[in-house]
């Protein structure tokens, strides 16, 4: 396997097993995690819950076949009874974002490592697709498993009916929280865009790599010295090709601005925008992803 640089953290690693019709994704979080979680004083579970979405929001954007501005990856978790209400996260051309809503009551009586269950109970977990050029493409699945990767690995299967299999990794440290994630698939007829009639979880190609993927340890995963090239070779430095690609660079972004909100505002008739301002007869906007608040004379 050749390379020209090695890929250690916040940006996308592709690759692909031509023999076993496979292609996979690796991502590592750094900075990025410190900076999207920077914005709210999230509590333990839900920190790690967050952690484990923006791995799988980046390493599902990565199969985006274009990486253009357009082109969004969501993923979205909702419910009506759980401490957490609300779950988001997007991916757009590199730039990563997400927020969690919760009822701080309710998420305290659960204890320190509460079940996805316990945070959502019964909820749905939606993933959309939008390819920049028109096209727009969701599936809903409901939030099951034990983990949101076995929710959207349950997703890839009812969904798109492709064989899925998803590690990640994550903890939190001194000077910084990392997390990290390895997604992989198998495509029917090693070929993207033809029927997936014949795709078969029990394909001895699958079953291969699915056991070999499934070898890769949280520890792998999350070793800074350790490329994710390096990570692809351990893995399946056996197999007669291995082709690897660089992907774009990950970075948390927020697309708010106070000319974004003037223009949202602006649709709104006088009367309504009347009994938004407040005292300084202004219009005062929160940003739940980045947590800023932007005050607008309209």
């Amino acid at each position: 396997m050749n390379t020209i640089s090695e890929t250690f953290e916040d940006k996308l690693l592709g690759f692909t097993l031509p023999d076993r019709s496979a292609r996979g994704r690796l991502v590592r979080l750094d900075r990025v995690i410190d900076e999207v979680l920077s914005a709210h004083d999230y509590p333990p579970p839900v920190t790690h819950l967050l952690e484990e979405a923006l791995v799988l929001t980046a390493l599902m954007g990565g199969l985006l076949k274009s990486e253009g501005e357009d082109a969004q990856l969501t993923m979205q978790a909702q419910t009506k009874e759980g401490a957490v209400s609300l779950l988001v996260c997007d991916f757009r051309g590199g730039s990563l974002r997400g927020y969690a809503e919760f009822d701080a009551a309710t998420l305290a009586d659960l204890g320190a490592n509460p079940s996805l269950t316990s945070l959502f109970g019964t909820g749905y977990l939606a993933i959309t697709f939008e390819t920049g050029a028109g096209q727009r493409y969701q599936g809903i699945v409901p939030l099951e498993g034990d983990s949101l990767s076995q929710a959207c690995e349950a997703y890839f299967s009812q969904s798109e009916q492709i064989p899925t299999l998803i590690r990640v990794a994550s903890r939190a440290g001194a000077n910084g929280g990392m997390a990290a994630g390895l997604l992989i698939q198998h495509l029917a007829d090693g070929e993207e865009g033809r029927e997936r009639l014949h795709v078969r979880m029990d394909h001895p190609d699958w079953e291969h790599v699915a056991t070999m993927a499934g070898s890769i340890s949280h520890d792998e995963l999350l070793d800074p010295a350790l490329s994710l090239e390096a990570i692809v070779w351990r893995l399946f430095h056996e197999e007669s090709e291995t082709r690897v690609q660089a992907g774009c660079e990950v970075s948390r972004g927020c697309r708010c601005s106070a000319e974004h909100y003037a223009s949202v505002l602006s649709r709104f008739p006088e009367n309504e925008r009347a009994e938004m301002r407040n005292d300084a007869g202004l219009i005062a906007v929160d940003c739940a992803f980045c947590a800023k608040t932007f005050e607008l004379s309209l």
